[in-house]
């Protein structure tokens, strides 16, 4: 598939934009400035040269630093969601101007992964979310000395979403990428990601993407997949 012409944004200062999804997948490349990203992935502040890499449906807050922003964003999928950086990233710029295939290759190759940054303790709910999607929110908190009400109140503030949709979405993530970049059965696809059964991961899937994963697979019902 040929790769959608790059996109480059003018952050204003502390420009905010509140949680939202983008059904491509793709990476958002900092070429001046900075601003704080809170996703699926955690949160970070990114700096020029720094990259975050959104996976499809992949919901993400951003809150854009005193400096403003300049950001370039290529259509790129089959990296994992999370953050990176790049030596060079006016390299990648000028290469998208001719090519945008050819600069997220080059992005991709000069790639080196970043971990999130535990900023507070919602980071560390949402790594912990992220590695055991069964935890127990109530016992998380209390093992913090935290209230139930703190714990959902505080990392909405963070993430944008609750803990608990914050974990219904990262179950629906993981069974579509399991839908369109494989072939395993959907029953199986649906224990893997932790749903009781198919029909859960169905509803789930439908009510992240619009479109069942059945219409994934099929590639009907006019579902795109990513680069």
């Amino acid at each position: 598939m040929v790769a959608e012409p790059p996109v480059r944004q003018n952050l204003a200062p502390h420009e905010r934009f509140g949680r939202h999804r983008h059904e491509r997948a793709y990476v958002a490349l900092v070429l001046r400035g900075g601003y704080e990203e809170a996703g699926e992935a955690g949160r970070r502040r990114l700096a020029a040269g720094d990259v975050a890499i959104h996976e499809m449906f992949d919901g993400h807050l951003n809150a854009v630093a005193p400096s403003g922003a300049v950001v370039l964003n290529l259509e790129l999928g089959g990296l994992i969601g999370g953050f990176g950086r790049i030596a060079d990233p006016d390299a990648v710029a000028r290469l998208a101007e001719r090519d945008a295939f050819a600069a997220g290759t080059l992005l991709r190759a000069n790639l080196v992964p970043m971990a999130a940054e535990a900023l507070d303790w919602p980071d560390l709910l949402a790594r912990d979310l992220a590695a055991d999607p069964d935890l127990a929110l109530r016992d998380w908190a209390r093992d913090r000395g935290l209230a139930a009400e703190t714990l959902s109140r505080g990392f909405g503030r963070a993430f944008g979403i609750s803990p608990k949709r914050f974990r219904y979405e990262g179950r629906a993530r993981a069974a579509l990428r399991g839908v369109v970049g494989g072939a395993a059965p959907l029953a199986d696809l649906a224990l893997e990601a932790g749903f009781a059964d198919q029909a859960h991961m169905s509803r789930a899937v439908s009510d992240l993407t619009g479109h069942a994963p059945g219409a994934w697979r099929r590639g009907s019902s006019g579902c795109k997949t990513a680069a």
